[in-house]
């Protein structure tokens, strides 16, 4: 089973998201996300400024296997992009909740991270597909 941090919020689409202690909240794919698409080679994120709807497609991961669309889990506006990312794509393999983290925003509303889903509620959507 693939490691799911209890501390942290998730999308359906398989994003995290982390309030940080700042207010700003960190984005990534999840460690059951990463393990899906296999060695990944090439990561687009987006641009710091942009402003983000939730569930707006706003960054690319790329594996030898497929591409895929990253969606923002929470509306706000980017505050600073992983840009270790560009050299080093394999972060987000080994790192998913840490190094391989991929972008953050400012959040538009407080409390944004609670209409995602606990880590008990995606677990059970992930067993849910079939994983």
């Amino acid at each position: 089973m693939s490691q799911i941090p209890a501390d942290i919020r998730y999308a359906k689409s398989h994003e995290w998201a982390k309030l940080l202690d700042d207010g700003g909240v960190e984005v990534g794919i999840s460690d059951h996300a990463q393990g899906a698409l296999g060695d990944l080679v090439f990561v687009e994120v987006p641009v710091v400024g942009r402003t983000l709807a939730a569930g707006e497609a706003c960054a690319v991961v790329e594996s030898v296997k497929a591409a895929s669309d990253v969606y923002c889990p929470v509306a706000g506006t980017v505050t600073a992009v992983n840009a270790e990312l560009a050299n080093a794509p394999e972060l987000i393999n080994s790192d998913p909740y840490g190094a391989g983290w991929l972008f953050r925003l400012r959040p538009a509303a407080a409390g944004a991270l609670d209409a995602l889903l606990t880590a008990a509620d995606y677990e059970a959507a992930v067993q849910a597909e079939g994983a």
